[in-house]
């Protein structure tokens, strides 16, 4: 496994090892020394003991690389793209070449067969495979099938043939990216010429029209070679161990036991975005006057190295703001465990910046989704999860990205979403969507053939 040094990365490749490692496939994973440690501190949703076991069958291979610049993310840069996060993005593509090549190589002459799983954006990384007999790479691909059906056809030139399933108008790709990391995307995605085909976190249940569309395309290429396309989603845990032992309850869990079942929106937007001291005041205000029970977590963007402390910069919430929220909701300041959280019965939605970490981790649990778009594919997932799915309402427009999103509408956004009947339509149908994905990584299920079929095919 070799993952982009984000946390959205990290995450869903670790997330995957423990679904490898459950075939008694032998897993390395491969980062540097600051990257491991943090997808290690924050898996989310594993039972203790069983983490225990999984993340010491797992090989770590930590390797270090020179300091890399670890800027603050600017929350009132008009471009919410994590810019701040491509110093650790260079430095470990351009230092982990070498020794992942010369691990590649060992690996190669004491194993029959050597299966490389690497993050899209980490192609230059595991180029050595070419180069190695009884290797073989796999693609993976860390957002939806839907957007990185768009993204293809839109940006990298593919053919792909847009149906009645794309709808007609979509958030425009403006404002989504850094003309930097586009060219980045570009560096990394030549070397996708070496590997045998792509793998998504994500189910055909939910997304199978648009791996269709993919496959398709792959098909009518002039390449001789045809890549083969694996949705082996979801990678998150679908049953949560019952922690019986209060002390080993985060406090928002427990707080949550006190709730009534649908009663809580949990409002969080991932680790790569800074709101403005503006933004979060008109949030704050907007919460507290919907009258819902919430829980924020309100914390800092993520550095490239979440480790360094330096310079850090907390969110202003208005003078007595939690005193005045007793009761009603709570503020977090620190990292929690989400998947946890969305799966608790007192959570009735999640307002989310629509990552596709967190759109799959709420849709197993069955959450609908409040969504705020940020930046990268997210207003693409926002599409797909409240015009194509049906399983969220729009907080704010990607057209009006640039607009600060009111008090008054966040009041309004919450109050449809916790209680009205339009939100008690739409959480019914992400419950039942829920229900159908977790029946499908059953014996027998679409998912779970899926991920049997990839596993006896990379044991060929």
């Amino acid at each position: 496994m070799v993952p982009l040094p984000a946390q959205g990365h990290l995450n869903q490749l670790l997330q995957l090892s423990r679904l490898i490692l459950s075939y008694d496939i032998p897993v390395h994973f491969v980062g540097t020394t600051t990257h491991n440690r943090q997808a290690k501190l924050r898996v989310h949703g594993w039972d203790p003991q069983a983490a225990a076991a999984a993340t010491s069958s797992i090989h770590f291979h930590d390797f270090e690389i020179p300091t890399f610049s670890c800027p603050s993310a600017n929350p009132n840069a008009k471009n919410k793209f994590p810019s701040h996060l491509l110093p650790a993005f260079y430095a470990s593509v351009s230092n982990l070449r070498e020794p992942v090549s010369f691990l590649l190589r060992s690996l190669s002459c004491q194993a029959r067969k050597i299966i490389v799983i690497h993050d899209s954006l980490m192609g230059s990384v595991v180029q050595e495979i070419q180069f190695i007999s009884n290797a073989e790479s796999y693609t993976f691909h860390s957002v939806s099938a839907f957007t990185l059906c768009l993204f293809l056809s839109e940006k990298m030139g593919r053919n792909i043939k847009l149906n009645d399933a794309v709808p007609k108008q979509l958030p425009p790709f403006e404002g989504c990216f850094t003309n930097e990391f586009l060219d980045f995307v570009a560096s990394e995605y030549q070397y996708h010429k070496f590997n045998s085909g792509c793998i998504y976190n994500t189910s055909r249940l939910i997304e199978g029209i648009y791996m269709d569309l993919i496959e398709n395309q792959e098909k009518e290429s002039v390449e001789k070679n045809i890549k083969k396309h694996w949705a082996l989603g979801p990678f998150n845990p679908l049953t949560i161990p019952d922690k019986k032992g209060l002390n080993e309850k985060h406090f928002c869990l427990k707080w949550l036991d006190k709730q009534e079942r649908n009663s809580v929106i949990f409002v969080s937007f991932g680790t790569t975005t800074a709101l403005s001291n503006e933004q979060v005041k008109q949030l704050a205000i907007g919460l507290k006057k919907s009258n819902q029970k919430f829980i924020w977590v309100l914390r800092d963007a993520d550095k490239g190295d979440v480790f360094n402390k330096d310079s850090e910069k907390k969110a202003e919430l208005p003078k007595g703001y939690e005193d005045s929220i007793q009761g009603m909701g709570i503020v977090v300041r620190e990292w929690v465990p989400q998947l946890e959280i969305l799966a608790h019965q007192a959570i009735g939605g999640f307002m989310s910046h629509c990552g596709w970490n967190s759109c799959m981790e709420s849709i197993t649990m069955g959450v609908p989704i409040a969504a705020w778009p940020m930046h990268s594919d997210q207003p693409r997932n926002a599409v797909l999860i409240t015009d194509l799915l049906k399983i969220g309402i729009v907080i704010k427009d990607w057209c009006r990205r640039d607009e600060i999103v009111t008090a008054k509408m966040v009041e309004t956004c919450v109050k449809r979403l916790m209680a009205s009947d339009e939100g008690e339509g739409v959480r019914k149908r992400a419950a039942e969507l829920g229900e159908s994905l977790h029946r499908s990584m059953g014996r027998g299920g679409v998912s779970r053939l899926e991920i049997d079929s990839f596993v006896a095919y990379i044991s060929r």
